[in-house]
């Protein structure tokens, strides 16, 4: 409980009236000797009044408050959460309220201040935006009560308990739902090679057109319609697809709002949704984490939520990857041939990267995706007029150079790589199983 500004003005005023008559009679002028009385009285009844209007606070029922949340948000975009106050007294009332947010929240539009009707309920909101991606418990809300009088404000401490999950920003990619998934990636900026006819599943017969080859051309059922028919592929499905997810310290790196692994699992979901829209079946591992994680490749739309609420809470660790450990795990629970996709950030001592996917490309289709850090492109073309930025530029060639050889390697293996920046890699992703699929070879 703390006075409110009414009392402390009414304070300020006799003590002011009561130091001037003071200095007045100790200055022997003459003043009428009931104006002190007076003032001091005027500021018993004050007292008076604070210790009634103190103790009526105090017996005074909270307002009750029900916080209406979305059971889940989507990392760095904002969210509205609205607030319901109702309360049982006759007089209408104004309180300030302040929701206690979990940290790796941010929030705007808080303390708010509610005028509360008698015999009504309010309802007010605020923005919420998360930084992190996991689960967030809210516990209190906390509000200032005025007291009948309003000299004095109370604070109470209410329990609104609640929860939250904030996944990662998968929202843009429910919009694509609603067109063809072939409309829908050629605005995200993929590309498809035309199919060719090795390896893919017969999908239908239809009229031949331009740009056909002689291949597809049904002669049986060109012969019986007296026109060229022509024989319609569709990618191979039921494969499978693996990811690799690297939670190691080498993905920590930060470009923009959002670390190296924020963008690694958004493109894996990115591949994930695509794939699954295809027929493929899609599953989880990872590594490097404090809590490793596996999840086995399934079909169906419905293996997008397992994935979403598998990774929602995941994090990078400042442990070192051990791909040769992660690799045999692969090896021991995935038999069936499928499509790895191994997601990290290879640096140029990554020499034990190399002999892990050669022992895994022998069972397995593999693709690796390696994510480019943003301040080497900057440095890189920072111009260059000190020693200092001279040794800048030196480092960061010589790391890029030893980048690329590792890469030269694995690709030297039969391995397919990917060197991307954060915001290019989803689609990079995309593009490069869809060629896949369109060659035949997964």
């Amino acid at each position: 409980m703390k006075p409110s500004r009414l009392l402390l003005i009414w304070l300020a005023i006799l003590l002011a009236v009561g130091t001037l008559l003071g200095t007045v009679q100790a200055l022997d002028i003459p003043t009428p000797a009931s104006l002190s009385a007076i003032n001091w009285g005027l500021l018993l009844a004050l007292l008076v009044l604070a210790l009634l209007d103190a103790v009526r606070l105090r017996r005074m029922p909270s307002p009750r408050v029900q916080r209406q949340i979305p059971g889940s948000l989507a990392l760095g975009r904002w969210s509205e959460v609205r607030l319901q106050v109702s309360h049982d007294f006759s007089e209408p009332v104004t309180l300030e309220m302040f929701d206690h947010v979990p940290p790796g929240l941010s929030f705007e539009n808080l303390p708010l201040s509610v005028a509360l009707p008698p015999g009504q309920f309010s309802e007010v909101g605020y923005r919420l935006r998360p930084l992190q991606r996991g689960h967030f418990t809210f516990r209190h809300c906390e509000i200032q009560l005025p007291s009948p009088l309003g000299l004095w404000s109370g604070k109470r401490l209410l329990d609104v308990p609640g929860d939250i999950r904030v996944y990662p920003d998968f929202a843009r990619l429910y919009g694509g739902q609603l067109l063809a998934v072939d409309n829908w990636l050629s605005q995200l900026g993929v590309r498809q090679r035309q199919r060719r006819g090795q390896g893919l599943e017969f999908h239908q017969l239809r009229e031949f057109r331009e740009g056909d080859s002689l291949r597809q051309i049904d002669w049986k059922a060109t012969a019986r319609q007296r026109t060229p028919i022509a024989r319609e592929y569709e990618d191979e499905r039921d494969q499978q697809i693996i990811f690799m997810l690297d939670c190691g310290r080498q993905m920590r790196s930060q470009d923009g709002e959002l670390s190296h692994f924020d963008h690694a699992l958004n493109a894996c979901l990115l591949l994930s949704y695509v794939a699954l829209r295809q027929g493929d079946a899609v599953g989880l591992s990872t590594f490097a984490g404090d809590q490793p994680r596996y999840l086995d490749p399934v079909k169906g739309s419905g293996q997008l939520n397992v994935l979403l609420n598998g990774v929602y809470d995941l994090d990078s660790t400042q442990r070192s990857a051990d791909y040769q450990t992660a690799i045999q795990q692969i090896l021991n629970r995935q038999k069936r041939r499928a499509l790895v996709v191994l997601i990290t950030n290879i640096r140029e001592e990554d020499d034990e990267l190399v002999a892990a996917v050669k022992r895994l490309s022998i069972q397995h289709l593999v693709m690796i995706a390696s994510l480019r850090e943003g301040l080497l492109a900057h440095l890189r073309q920072a111009p260059v007029q000190t020693l200092d930025e001279a040794l800048d530029y030196c480092t960061t060639v010589a790391y890029e150079n030893a980048q690329a050889d590792v890469h030269d390697r694995l690709r030297a293996h039969g391995i397919s790589v990917i060197n991307a920046g954060t915001e290019q890699l989803g689609v990079e992703l995309v593009t490069r199983y869809l060629k896949m699929k369109e060659a035949g070879v997964f």
